[in-house]
């Protein structure tokens, strides 16, 4: 009798959870459509707040135009200030443009505070040689803190892809032109100029903010600056951050569709972006520009005779630029003894801000630690003129960066006759170091003892032998000219600038 009560009790509560099932079932069927309802208006909402501020900016753009009776082509370029070479490509793309199109505005969106627009021009004149042949407007933007990597010690990428957003609309409602280039790299820019701004959009693409070489490193667990052994030690971090890349490059790849036109800087910057973006109809390879002529008059004489052979770097001190690779493969070199000049390494780049300024304070102390301080000069935001004398004085053109997107800095230790040592990866090795007319004209390595090899091998040269093969490398870089840069980038953005309204 007892066990007939437990079965009946048992049953009763199988029918109970099954009762209130089919009623939650009830209850969510009937609010699916309310649901529907408040998605639909939703969406409505956000379509209606869009065409509204999209007609807002396009009604400040047509007065705009009505006022000075101008297009006007505007330049994405929040650290324009830097004096690297990035910015080098902004002002010659300008200067061509000017040239080209005296009835249209330029206007550059910048976020360098504490200086005026005639102070960035003459910082343009005196590290580039370059001179405008008529002022440009510039926007100065509050908040360029957004895109600072400082900013975002954790999922850095993201963080300066949603920075760049807020900052370009900072620009966008500073500012609507008509036509829209980003030229420093911030892709998330393009989809808010192009469907709210409603411009034409273009991208000169330095280096894409995230590769499939990236997506190699994370996924074959390779410590980088970028990966650090935190997570290469980890096979759970390692697949989240996979994870993450893959999905950050579906981002990607969705907001660099969007451009009008797109141009590279080098082969390797090519395929990285066609993989991503897929729009290769509307994308090609427009090399920088390199102040080869303003090398061309160093005298190239046989260095046999020289009492002290300088090895110079160009370059930012940002991290992939692994200076720190330099000062070990030198200090490889000392080390050995096996050259009796004595060497100098002398490190010339640019500060962008106080993170890259702390860099140059720590590979000074590296320099201290192995006792080599003496033999190290660091040579920081120099001008022109004295970038010019330490490459006339240089025997050897140091440049270490990993898949370096092109490297005008060894295109530049090339137009002054220097014997140059690249990275074996990225622009150097598919587009600047690379026989010309069957002659070598320089030399490639990957890590430290391959480049203290190197330069061991580059000093035991004959010289005779030396001075063919910097007559090699001169002669190769005429392909990266001011001249020819300007007629690739105006052949490449005059379909883009055939879209103004006269």
């Amino acid at each position: 009798m007892m066990m007939l009560n437990f079965s009946s009790v048992k049953m009763s509560g199988h029918d109970q959870l099954a009762h209130c099932l089919c009623e939650l079932t009830r209850l969510l069927w009937k609010l699916l459509l309310p649901l529907l309802l408040v998605c639909v208006l939703l969406i409505a909402v956000l379509v209606l707040l869009v065409l509204v501020v999209r007609l807002w900016l396009q009604s400040n753009r047509n007065a705009r135009r009505a006022a000075d009776g101008r297009p006007t082509v505007a330049f994405f370029h929040p650290y324009c200030n830097a004096g690297g070479g990035g910015e080098r490509v902004l002002w010659c793309a300008i200067r061509a443009l000017q040239n080209r199109y005296p009835d249209v505005n330029f206007v550059v969106y910048t976020g360098d505070q504490g200086v005026t627009g005639e102070q960035i021009l003459d910082g343009a004149r005196r590290r580039f040689n370059i001179a405008l042949p008529r002022p440009v407007h510039f926007v100065f933007l509050r908040h360029r803190l957004l895109v600072e990597p400082s900013l975002f010690p954790h999922f850095t990428l993201l963080g300066q892809s949603m920075g760049s957003v807020f900052l370009g609309w900072e620009a966008l409602t500073e500012f609507v032109p008509d036509i829209y280039i980003d030229s420093m790299g911030y892709a998330f820019t393009l989809p808010l100029f192009r469907y709210l701004g409603g411009c034409s959009v273009g991208s000169y693409v330095h280096y894409p903010t995230i590769s499939t070489d990236m997506l190699t490193v994370v996924r074959e667990r390779n410590p980088r600056f970028n990966n650090p052994d935190l997570v290469t030690n980890s096979l759970f971090l390692s697949a989240f951050k996979l994870l993450y890349y893959c999905l950050f490059a579906l981002l990607y790849g969705m907001a660099g569709s969007c451009c009008d036109l797109v141009m590279v800087n080098s082969s390797w910057t090519l395929d990285h972006i066609l993989s991503l973006w897929r729009a290769p109809n509307r994308t090609s390879v427009v090399y920088p520009p390199c102040d080869v002529s303003g090398f061309l008059d160093i005298p190239l004489e046989e260095d046999g005779a020289k009492k002290c052979h300088p090895i110079v770097s160009i370059g930012q001190f940002r991290p992939e630029k692994d200076h720190r690779l330099q000062i070990r493969a030198f200090k490889k070199v000392l080390d050995r003894r096996i050259v009796d000049t004595p060497l100098k390494l002398v490190l010339i780049g640019g500060c962008r801000n106080q993170e890259d300024e702390d860099r140059v304070l720590m590979l000074r102390g590296m320099c201290h630690e192995l006792d080599i301080s003496d033999q190290v000069e660091f040579k920081v935001n120099v001008s022109f003129e004295e970038l010019k004398t330490e490459l006339e004085k240089a025997t050897i053109g140091l440049h270490t960066m990993w898949n370096e997107h092109f490297g005008i800095g060894v295109v530049e230790c090339m137009a002054a006759g220097k014997v140059v040592l690249a990275h074996k990866s990225g622009g150097p090795k598919l587009d600047i170091v690379v026989p010309f007319e069957g002659g070598q004209t320089g030399f490639l390595a990957d890590d430290e003892d391959s480049y203290a090899e190197a330069i061991e091998r580059i000093l035991a040269l004959p010289s005779s032998t030396q001075l063919q093969l910097r007559l090699n490398a001169r002669h190769s870089v005429s392909r990266f000219s001011d001249q020819e840069f300007e007629a690739c980038f105006l052949a490449a953005v005059e379909p883009l600038m055939g879209t103004l309204e006269r």
